[in-house]
């Protein structure tokens, strides 16, 4: 999810960008351990690579460390939902109202341009596209804001929030819905700040408020087989 222009990756950048899409995607589940030579068989790399990106990760609170059973994807309990949607609302309701009225017509090209994509991957049901997609709108809002902080801290959100729908989701509600998207950006074009902080807060409410359910396990060869042939883009964000 954290697709961003830059030079080559490095291994480090390819097996953190990796499992970061992977946690986000929801095609590694909450609990999951991560097994460090599991980890360089799939991506084709030393265990000292695979240390260094979940030592990286763990900084980011993606991952968590933990004594004699190693690494693995965090399990949170429903009531962490509540600090996750206080955290996101205090950071993307501001976010949303320094944009209102102020995004030029190339930036609204580009938030279009990914909702259109994400409704495009939900039509052909493409979850995984979906789901990264969805982030990368959250992510461009952040970006737009021009605070690198407000980045940072939608980065750390976005993997705990996709970990909180993989487990407590209901059926029969999907996590972030184009359509939302769609009325966010309207909001932002058309409305006051005050009205699109309010439309933003609708958004993330009606996320949290879909949350209920379960998750399933793969296999780690089987999550990252994309991975152990080919360079993926860069992540400037992991370092090098």
């Amino acid at each position: 999810m954290k697709a961003r222009r830059g030079p080559p990756a490095t291994a480090t950048q390819r097996v953190y960008q990796g499992i970061y899409q992977a946690i986000v995607e929801h095609r590694l589940a909450p609990g999951a351990r991560l097994r460090e030579e599991e980890l360089a068989e799939s991506f084709g790399v030393s265990r000292t690579v695979v240390r260094q990106a979940l030592q990286r990760l763990a900084a980011d609170s993606v991952v968590e460390l933990r004594h004699n059973i190693g690494a693995q994807v965090p399990h949170p309990d429903l009531a962490q939902a509540v600090h996750v949607f206080d955290a996101r609302r205090v950071v993307e309701c501001d976010i949303a109202r320094r944009l209102a009225g102020k995004l030029s017509a190339a930036q609204l090209a580009e938030l279009r341009a990914l909702v259109l994509a994400e409704a495009q991957a939900h039509a052909r049901g493409d979850a995984a596209a979906a789901i990264q997609l969805s982030g990368r709108f959250h992510q461009a809002l952040a970006a737009l804001a021009g605070n690198p902080v407000f980045v940072r801290l939608i980065d750390e959100l976005l993997p705990t929030t996709s970990l909180l729908i993989a487990l407590y989701q209901r059926g029969d509600r999907p996590g972030c819905v184009t359509h939302r998207h769609d009325e966010v950006i309207a909001a932002l074009l058309a409305g006051t700040p005050a009205q699109a902080a309010a439309e933003m807060r609708r958004h993330l409410n009606e996320l949290e408020a879909s949350l209920v359910g379960g998750a399933e396990s793969r296999p780690l060869r089987d999550v990252f087989a994309a991975y152990r042939d080919a360079d993926q883009p860069a992540d400037p964000a992991a370092g090098t």
